[in-house]
């Protein structure tokens, strides 16, 4: 058991409805279950391509103006003053989608929260500390474009980077405890013994923070690359464009190859600590000695059909042998597993769309490598625009896999997704005002993206404006 004093005798006492030794008897669950789970479900995917931006981006706005000074070069200049604006906006916009996140986790799920806040609220209020840090730094980097020395002003944004890090790993901190939940005792029936940093650094913690920050440089590298791959294609063919392309690209290249690692460690821990997540991975009903790898394919009727199956792979991914024992969906009554063809699909995306884009850096590499320059082919721009949303849709397909390959738990082993959910009335009105939110956000956030990219300068209130006759003038500001 991952949970110490964690008996089947005393499981009753933690979760509504099942009786000892998990004999799978389910509560019904309340009527606007599904509208809960859809409304957090629509936050988070929406919340995480923004927060990606938040860990990976500041760190290519800062490279960018630290390489314009040390060359001199006016066009990284102001592609990194772009940049900054652009980094501004996304950040508000990620204020706007956490803070809903923060009231849907205790609005929505109140049976988690009131049984485990103590060890789930603990990561959350240090990634509150970190957001605080990174809007004041946020506001001062902002602000000081030609008001600081060029030194100051960059030494104004590591404190961006490491907060935006940090708020990272502390939110992937407690997803992961929901993973493989540690840091407690039940004792009949009582959480008791909490200790939130025990919980905070789980099994999972390291393994899933590393994938989630490598996963931000690769979901901004190639987004960002692809905006200038296609103004690329349309003939922009200057300086600043190449170089815009250039930077996050050569991000992504760098984070391609860790990110394959990365996953490979995640993978180990889920074969260890969630055995039937990955057996609705890879669509894995008995228990096998010698476990094939499996790639595509439909599950049904306890069988995954139509997959290309390599002998051992799976048993030799996991354990490096080729006859290891592999976990299936047999182990759990069927009221325990996933659904399995989501989890399935979803993972094999990720990874074949990940292998796609590994395969599109390592040309960029290669080239580069051998001639110092981009490859001149249009269908590499084709590529590089294409990577782009490639990229979410792989992030969101690993979360996918994550989130879903969990349920029917909330808290792995511990406490049903049902019973967690909110009894209250009205849960579906609030999914759709959520949906309505995220629209406007969407739109009015595309707009302002829109604009930057095209190159319309954005002059906020503090920034000073040409008046009339071309001299500077702070936006706002009356003439003499």
């Amino acid at each position: 058991m991952l949970i110490p004093g964690l008996t089947p005798a005393l499981i009753p006492g933690l979760i509504p409805g099942l009786t000892p030794g998990l004999t799978p008897v389910l509560t019904a669950a309340p009527p606007d279950f599904h509208y809960a789970r859809s409304q957090m479900a629509l936050s988070l995917g929406w919340h995480i391509i923004i927060a990606c931006f938040g860990v990976a981006f500041p760190p290519m706005v800062l490279f960018a103006e630290w390489r314009s000074h040390r060359r001199g070069d006016p066009a990284l200049l102001a592609l990194a003053h772009t940049w900054a604006k652009a980094m501004g906006v996304l950040f508000a916009v990620g204020a706007v989608s956490g803070t809903i996140l923060s009231f849907e986790m205790g609005m929505l799920w109140p049976g988690l929260m009131s049984r485990f806040g103590e060890i789930y609220g603990f990561p959350f209020t240090l990634e509150g500390f970190a957001f605080f840090i990174e809007a004041i730094f946020v506001g001062i980097y902002l602000f000081g474009w030609d008001r600081l020395s060029p030194r100051v002003h960059m030494l104004s944004g590591l404190p961006i980077i490491a907060a935006g890090a940090a708020g990272a790993f502390f939110v992937v901190a407690a997803n992961a405890w929901m993973n493989t939940p540690a840091g407690f005792r039940i004792v009949n029936g009582e959480i008791v013994d909490t200790d939130p940093w025990a919980g905070m650094f789980n099994p999972s913690t390291f393994a899933q923070s590393v994938h989630m920050i490598i996963a931000a440089f690769l979901v901004v590298g190639f987004s960002v690359a692809s905006v200038y791959a296609v103004g690329m294609l349309g003939g922009r063919r200057e300086h600043y464009h190449r170089m815009g392309l250039l930077i996050p690209l050569t991000a992504a290249t760098v984070a391609a190859p860790v990110q394959i690692a990365s996953g490979h460690w995640l993978a180990d821990v889920v074969a260890h600590h969630q055995p039937v997540k990955l057996a609705a991975m890879e669509g894995l009903y008995r228990t096998t000695d010698g476990a094939p790898l499996s790639l595509g394919g439909l599950y049904y009727n306890n069988e995954l059909h139509g997959a290309i199956r390599i002998p051992h792979g799976l048993s030799l991914l996991i354990d490096f042998t080729p006859n290891s024992r592999v976990t299936g969906l047999d182990s759990v009554p069927e009221q325990y597993r996933p659904p399995v063809n989501l989890v399935h699909l979803s993972y094999d995306s990720m990874v074949g769309i990940g292998m796609a884009l590994a395969a599109l850096v390592a040309w960029f590499a290669l080239h580069w490598w051998l001639r110092r320059v981009l490859p001149r082919t249009r269908w590499f721009l084709r590529a590089v625009a294409v990577a782009g949303p490639a990229a979410v849709i792989a992030m969101e397909a690993g979360w996918i896999t994550t989130e879903v390959g969990r349920q029917p738990w909330i808290v792995y082993q511990i406490q049903l997704t049902r019973d967690a959910v909110s009894t209250a009335d009205g849960l579906r009105y609030a999914f759709f005002g959520v949906c309505l939110v995220y629209v406007v956000l969407t739109v009015m956030s595309v707009y302002v993206l829109r604009r930057l990219a095209g190159g319309q300068d954005l002059i906020a209130p503090q920034e000073p404006q040409p008046d009339e006759s071309g001299r500077a003038q702070r936006a706002g500001a009356g003439t003499a």
